[in-house]
């Protein structure tokens, strides 16, 4: 499991209920819930998601 910064506890705990998600810009975050107050965290994760790779079409012989 992912460990982020409650801001409502001030301390660093377990993410429970963690989703990874996509932001607007391209980078990933994980996304859950404080396991004492409830309160919604958010980590965002290093570097940038990366693109899909389009399948190169071969032409016929």
């Amino acid at each position: 499991m992912a460990e982020g910064y409650c801001v409502k506890c001030k301390a660093k705990k377990e993410i429970v209920d963690a989703v990874e998600e996509l932001m607007k810009n391209g980078r990933k975050a994980i996304k859950g819930k404080c396991p004492t107050c409830g309160t919604v965290m958010f980590k965002i994760l290093g570097g940038k998601a990366a693109p899909k790779a389009a399948t190169p079409e071969t032409p016929p012989a």
